[in-house]
Formats: structure tokens, C-alpha cells, sequence
């Protein structure tokens, strides 16, 4: 059967996974098979693919603490760090419980919402999504191409930030277009040094600043100055809490690594426990790590660093933990702090890359939503290529500058991932983790917005992204709605035995609404074909009823349930989302499997041809008769071979 089945076998050709996941037609599926135990890596070299995004940040993190807060970095690192380890851990730790396959948030919210308000809103996440990812791609090359040209050893290319970052983005891309594979064993090497690196010139700055007892009191009386009480300190540091926003980025992409753990030998795909744990684990590490970092980083660069070096142009912009290894611990260190640096923060765009990859086609597809040259990586490749050249462009490739377009992508997913784990928490009764993550939510949502309404430009970024994804998705939904968009098809026992009675003669259907169940609505429906085609009909017709489930949907497998009706009168119930593509994939199905040709009778549909096309687009059913001769003409060129469609 499967090898008759050659419309539908190319378009499942194209699907993410499909045949690697489901098998051909009439196989077995994996599902049906014993599951063995999920092949990983160890939690802790998983966070390694994690850290290179997220340890990465302390390139440029303590630089723009030190801009937005001032001689109050360390208290408004504090106010991070409490937001990290009560806020944004506790809601992943849920989300990686939810949502154990690595879709993410973005996923549970998409359960939650039906229907076409569920699709745009996963469109709109999907685009400060984008945001996130294309912005790591931008900061990191530009926080690269500052730690690069700022060594000693290269000071002939100072005024070239521009270039380097473009080419670095530009290698990038041209990587990905000869091949790339996320190595966990790179990831591991990468972080594994720079952490090292990292650790050694926090040391180092925390020897100065115990060597230099006054630079603390210096620190203490300047801040006495500025502000006056503790309660003002803390509520300064509140309010400039969201220009830190960068310290919470790698969270989503912690749960995105999920299926890479590995798990216990009683996993199942199901519920994969000992990967839900191990996740868990990887997830509090990495920010019990990174809270390390953010505390004693901010400390020493606040105190061992003059403010203006901070400033545009200055020695530690974008680069304050190197600026302090150049100075502490000689050129030759500070080179090697370079490298590395250099080095962590290519491979996190990297990872973002891979992520933008892997992040579209798990929706846009599904949803009909994106062309047919999307599921091809080069392509992709150059796209988001070009748009972060573009978008260095735009930034002047500045480190300082696309901070808030960042923090706008990382905050809109992190509170779209606090709002879902309450819902979550709230449908499983569980009252008090409800009232706890709708605090937390509260508070993401109060930094998102006063990080947007401080840095607009981020808001306007993701809107770009939103507009642009909106536009693509709709033209390319339009472009396919006569694409035969069924997967498989599988017949009942009673479908079956009708289909079998039909091969013997001449395979006629009769296509009724599936609201029509009384016995008058079948008689008049024969009587109603007989006089508009001048057919003979006998009663021994076969109805097809197709009910619509979720139009929004765009490709589903096909159950077709039979049934006889009063006695007399056999029906087949389709359940599907487009109501002429489900009859077009049946009768190509009927087809393969009889050997004969069938033929299907429609009634013209009543009202505008426009609207009912609209209702088609966007309710799947409407123009049933025209569209569905239409995805068969698509279907099957051959018109020898094509089921025939009759309209009276």
C-alpha cells in the first residue's frame, strides 16, 4: 500500500523528522515498539551547551552593570541574583517538568491556546524569540571583535570594530553553510577554561582590593554620597534592576538542551524522570555558578576600574574582566583571557544560530507557515546572516547599544515562561506555587515593560521580527492551502469492509454535512444528486461526513470511522481540520487501494466565492467542491489517475 501512496509520500518527504520518527504507511510505529532508555550525556556536560551562552555574558555583563548602575553595581547585582535564584530558577525548574521534550515554554503556552489565537500568539513569541537569538548573534560578534581589537598586539585595527564584527558574523554563517554540529565536547573544553580564566582574575581582583584596604572605603563613602540611607540604595537598585537583565539570559536555552541529558534506565519518553532531574540539576548549577560570577565580577571591576573607562571608547567597555586581567596579570595572560573570551562568545553565537535553526521549523511547518526552502538549512543560513548584518548595521555593531533589544528578547520569554507555569500550577490545584510564580510573574512583567519603555528600540526590534515572521507565515499559508496537507490515512474496520464492497463496482461517494443524521436528510440528498448530474443513482451510496476540528491546524493524519446509519444508509466520518483536504486525501487513498477510480458528488456552495474562500483560509471549510478538485489536481497531475469530482 505504501508504495502506491506517491502524492503523500512526497509530501511527507519534507516533514521534520517524519519518516525518521513515524516509519512509512502500514508499518509499525516506534511508539508501538518498547522504548529503550534515553541515550544522553551527563547533566553536567549539558550545561556546558548552556554556559557558552549563558557564562559567556560575563564578557560584557559587569561593563553594562557598571553604565546603568554605577558605583551601585554590586547592590543592583544582588537584586539580579535574588530575581535568578527566586524568580527565573524556580519557574525553569517547573518548566523543565511541563515541558520535558526541550520545546520550552513557548510550547506549554501553545497547549494552553486553541485555534488561530493559539498560532499568532506562538508567531509573536517566536518573534522576541528571534530577537533573543539574532541579538546573541549581533552582542556576542561585537563583545568578540572589542575583546579583539583591544589586545595590545592588534591596536593597528582599533578603528575597525565595524568590520571585524561583520566578518566574524560572516564566518559564522559560512560555517553553518559547510556543516556544523553542536559539540558537546567543545562546549564542555570552552567553558571549562573560561570559567578557569574567570575564576583566576576574580582572585586576582579580590587580592587588589584586599591589598588596597582604602579602595573599599573609598567605595562605601562615594556611595554614602550619592545616596543617602540603605532603603534608597536598595531602591535605586530596584529601579535599575532592568538594564541587568542580561545576567538572566540561558535559562530557555537550559530547557532547550533537555533531551541531551541523560536519564535513568526506567525513563520512558512518557515521563522521562531521571532527565527531568538531571535537567533540574543542570539548571540550579548553572545559576548558582553564574550568581558566583555576577556578585564578585561586579565588585572588583566597581572598585579597581575608574569610571570612565566604562564609557564609549574607554579601555574596559565591553570588556571590564579583561580589561582587569591586561592590567593585573600581564599581556600574556590578558591575551590568553582574550582568546577565550573571543573564542566562548563566537561558539555562543554559534549555539544561538543552531537554535534559530531549530526553533522555526518545529513551528512554522506544522503550521503551514513557512515555504518549502525553510526546512533547508542554507538558506535559512544566509537569511539570518544578512539580517544580522543588518542589525550590526543598525547597532553601529555597540556592545552598550543592543542591551536592551537583548534583555527585551530574554525578559518576553522568561515571563511568557513565569504566566505559563502559573497557569500550569493553577489547572493542577497546586494554590500555593500559583500565588508564588504569579508573584513572579508580576515582577518580570514589571521589568519587562520598564526595560522596553527605557530602551524602546528593543521593542521595535522584536516587532520587525513579529511583523516579518506574521507576513511570511500568512503569505506562505496562502500560497499552500491547496497543498494535500492528510500525512496518512488509516481506515477502521467498518471503513474498511466498505471500501472493500465499492472495489467491485463503481466507487461513488456522496459528500454531506456531517449536521444532517435523520433519514429524510440521506433520501433527499440521492434524490438531490440524481437530478442535478442526471446520474443513476442507486441507494448503496457510500457519505462522506467531514467534521472540522481545528482549522488553524495545517497537516494531521486522517482516522476514518464507518458506521451504518438507520438501518440502511453507510457513512464515513472524517475528522479533520480542512474539510477538502481530508476528501481529497481519502479518495486518493480509496484509489491506491481499489485500483479503481471514485467519484465524489458535491452540491455548489451558496454565497460569495470570496468569503467562502476565507472561510476555507481560515475556518477550513467553505469552497468544498472547487478546492478540493483543486489540492487533487496538485495531488495527482496524471488526470488519467485523478478521482473524479462532480458538482451539480
Amino acid at each position: 500500500m505504501a508504495s502506491q501512496q506517491q502524492p503523500r509520500r512526497r509530501l511527507r518527504a519534507w516533514m521534520l523528522q517524519g519518516l525518521a520518527e513515524t516509519g512509512r504507511p502500514g508499518e509499525a510505529k516506534p511508539a508501538q515498539r518498547p522504548q529503550p532508555p534515553h541515550a544522553g550525556q551527563p547533566w553536567y556536560r549539558v550545561m556546558c551547551l548552556t554556559g557558552v551562552d549563558y557564562f559567556s555574558s560575563l564578557g560584557y555583563q559587569p561593563g553594562i552593570a557598571a553604565l546603568a548602575a554605577g558605583l551601585l553595581s554590586p547592590v543592583a547585582t544582588i537584586v539580579l541574583v535574588i530575581v535568578t535564584l527566586a524568580g527565573a530558577l524556580p519557574v525553569y525548574r517547573r518548566v523543565a517538568q511541563e515541558s520535558f521534550h526541550g520545546q520550552g515554554s513557548v510550547a506549554m503556552l501553545e497547549r494552553l491556546l486553541t485555534f488561530w489565537k493559539g498560532k499568532l500568539f506562538v508567531l509573536t513569541l517566536l518573534g522576541f524569540a528571534a530577537t533573543d537569538f539574532l541579538i546573541t548573534i549581533t552582542l556576542s560578534a561585537a563583545d568578540a571583535s572589542t575583546h579583539l581589537l583591544h589586545n595590545p598586539h592588534l591596536n593597528a585595527l582599533r578603528e575597525q570594530q565595524m568590520l571585524v564584527t561583520l566578518v566574524l558574523i560572516a564566518l559564522l554563517g559560512a560555517v553553518f553553510l559547510k556543516g556544523f554540529i553542536e559539540a558537546t565536547g567543545v562546549a564542555v573544553a570552552l567553558v571549562g577554561t573560561y570559567l578557569t580564566l574567570n575564576a583566576i582574575v576574580v582572585g586576582a581582583g579580590l587580592w587588589q582590593v584586599a591589598e588596597h584596604g582604602h579602595l573599599v572605603t573609598d567605595w562605601q563613602r562615594a556611595l554614602s554620597a550619592e545616596h543617602s540611607n540603605v532603603f534608597l540604595m536598595i531602591g535605586v537598585a530596584l529601579i535599575v534592576f532592568p538594564k541587568l537583565a542580561l545576567g538572566l539570559s540561558g535559562f530557555e536555552t537550559g530547557v532547550a538542551v533537555m533531551p541531551h541529558v541523560r536519564g535513568d534506565a526506567r525513563d520512558t519518553e512518557a515521563r522521562p524522570a531521571g532527565r527531568i532531574r538531571g535537567t533540574r540539576k543542570l539548571l540550579t548549577t548553572a545559576a548558582l555558578i553564574m550568581s558566583a560570577f555576577l556578585i564578585t565580577t561586579s565588585f572588583v571591576t566597581t572598585l579597581l576600574i575608574p569610571q570612565r573607562e566604562f564609557e564609549s571608547g574607554g579601555q574596559a567597555n565591553g570588556r571590564a574582566l579583561a580589561y582587569l586581567a591586561h592590567r593585573y596579570l600581564g599581556t600574556t595572560f590578558g591575551t590568553a583571557y582574550d582568546i577565550a573570551t573571543i573564542a566562548i562568545l563566537w561558539f555562543a553565537g554559534a549555539s544561538a544560530m543552531a537554535g534559530l535553526l531549530n526553533l522555526m521549523p518545529r513551528y512554522l511547518p506544522r503550521y503551514g507557515m513557512a515555504p518549502h526552502w525553510a526546512g533547508a538549512v542554507r538558506p535559512m543560513v544566509l537569511i539570518f546572516t544578512l539580517v544580522g548584518f543588518l542589525v550590526t548595521w543598525i547597532f553601529d555593531a555597540d556592545v552598550d547599544a543592543q542591551g536592551g533589544a537583548y534583555a527585551t528578547g530574554v525578559l518576553v520569554l522568561i515571563t511568557s515562561a513565569a504566566v505559563a507555569v502559573t497557569i500550569a500550577a493553577r489547572t493542577a490545584g497546586q494554590r500555593r506555587w500559583r500565588n508564588a510564580f504569579a508573584v513572579i510573574s508580576a515582577v518580570f512583567l514589571y521589568t519587562t515593560v520598564v526595560n522596553v519603555i527605557e530602551r524602546p528600540h528593543g521593542l521595535v526590534i522584536g516587532a520587525c521580527f513579529i511583523t516579518a515572521i506574521m507576513a511570511v507565515s500568512l503569505l506562505s499559508r496562502l500560497a499552500r492551502s491547496f497543498e494535500l496537507r492528510v500525512s496518512e490515512v488509516r481506515l477502521d474496520h467498518t471503513a474498511e469492509e466498505f471500501v472493500r464492497d465499492l472495489a467491485s463496482r463503481e466507487v461513488r461517494f456522496i459528500a454531506l454535512g456531517p449536521d444532517h443524521r435523520d433519514p429524510a436528510a440521506y433520501r433527499d440528498k440521492i434524490e438531490q444528486i440524481r437530478a442535478d448530474n442526471d446520474v443513476r443513482l442507486t441507494d448503496d451510496v457510500v457519505f462522506l461526513e467531514v467534521k472540522v476540528t481545528d482549522p488553524s491546524e495545517f497537516e494531521s493524519e486522517l482516522t476514518v470511522h464507518g458506521e451504518t446509519r438507520h438501518a440502511r444508509y453507510r457513512v464515513l466520518t472524517l475528522p479533520s481540520a480542512s474539510v477538502s483536504h481530508a476528501l481529497a486525501a481519502f479518495l486518493l487513498h480509496v484509489r491506491d487501494l481499489t485500483g479503481r477510480i471514485p467519484h465524489v458528488y458535491f452540491q455548489w456552495t451558496e454565497g460569495d466565492p470570496l468569503a467562502n474562500f476565507l472561510r476555507f483560509f481560515l475556518f477550513g471549510q467553505g469552497e468544498v467542491a472547487p478546492v478540493t478538485r483543486e489540492v487533487l489536481r496538485k495531488a495527482e497531475p496524471d488526470r488519467a489517475r485523478r478521482p473524479r469530482v462532480h458538482v451539480g
